[in-house]
């Protein structure tokens, strides 16, 4: 069966607090719809400062996503560590692996937009080394046992439900974030589909005498929508994935490689594309995906619509792979 996914970011351009306020409940109550429907995950992310309103705070909607669910996962894909104090960020998943039981899954990138770093004070040429200490840091809390901290001896509690420590992988799409999963013996979570990568970070197992192993990208991971009338449901909401697509490729480099990077520049050429999909249920089932992502709220995009897509994704769609 596909892995099946709800994904939430949270923009909405130019909303205000009451706007976001009434959207960010109704992600809550699509996580428990979708969990009483059998989706395995959602899937949230980090970036600051946004003016569309990005979700700063992943961790703490994953705890309002647990509390409101009992089976579903929730993936923070990537938290950017380097911004995040390394024994609080060590409470924090300690608390929220606690409470879900083991559902929160941490993927730990380092980010690629210096504005965030400047946002925060903190120096972006130094994000790799900063993320080093981080993950080592956050290792050794988890242990439960004492450790030495910049200079301090330091214990944290209470230890994490699971053992021997959340799920936690190192995010990337270069060779510096594959060595660095391997040198700590962490998984590593490519952000594209790379099979060159994958077989770098082997090669770095086995050079560091480490274990691990990789949860790597289908090589088709489109966001979908969908709509009983594709046709329809592009036109009449096509610039709300276009306003993501280029949202999200402008904070992109030339060194940054990701699954769901856009080159297109207008609706028609995104859905030429075919990185954001609008699909019929029938349709959905038929191209047999490996990995179901589906984006409700894509872009700003109506609570209204973003319902109606969910609930034909978890009736018609997934009982379907299932089956």
């Amino acid at each position: 069966m596909p892995v099946t996914v709800v994904r939430f970011n949270l923009v909405a351009p130019g909303a205000g607090p009451a706007v976001l306020s009434a959207r960010y409940r109704a992600a809550l109550e699509m996580a428990a719809y979708a969990d009483a429907h059998g989706i395995s995950t959602v899937q949230t992310e980090e970036h600051h400062g946004a003016e569309n309103n990005w979700l700063p705070s992943p961790f703490a909607f994953a705890g309002a996503v647990f509390g409101a669910t009992r089976n579903i996962a929730v993936t923070v894909s990537a938290v950017i560590g380097p911004l995040h104090d390394p024994l609080r960020l060590a409470e924090d998943i300690a608390v929220l692996d606690l409470l879900s039981g083991g559902r929160l899954v941490t993927v730990a990138g380092i980010g690629y937009r210096p504005e965030e770093y400047a946002l925060f004070g903190v120096d972006f040429e130094r994000r790799g080394r900063i993320q080093d200490e981080l993950l080592q840091t956050l290792l050794k809390a988890w242990s439960g046992e004492r450790f030495t901290h910049r200079g301090r001896t330091v214990r944290l509690t209470p230890r994490p439900y699971t053992d021997p420590h959340p799920l936690l992988l190192v995010g990337g799409s270069s060779k510096a974030a594959a060595r660095r999963a391997a040198r700590l013996g962490l998984p590593f979570f490519p952000s594209a589909h790379l099979p060159e990568l994958e077989a770098y970070y082997k090669e770095r197992l086995a050079e560091y005498g480490t274990e691990g192993w990789v949860m790597m990208p289908a090589a088709e991971t489109p966001l979908l929508h969908i709509a009983e009338d594709p046709d329809r449901a592009w036109a009449a909401y096509g610039e709300h994935f276009l306003h993501e697509a280029r949202t999200y490729a402008s904070w992109q480099s030339g060194r940054m490689r990701s699954a769901v990077t856009s080159a297109a520049t207008t609706v028609g050429e995104l859905r030429a594309e075919g990185v954001y999909r609008v699909l019929t249920p029938q349709e959905c089932v038929a191209q047999g995906l490996e990995s179901l992502v589906l984006h409700p709220l894509v872009g700003g995009m109506p609570v209204e619509e973003g319902w109606r897509s969910l609930r034909l994704f978890a009736e018609r769609v997934v009982p379907a792979v299932a089956g």
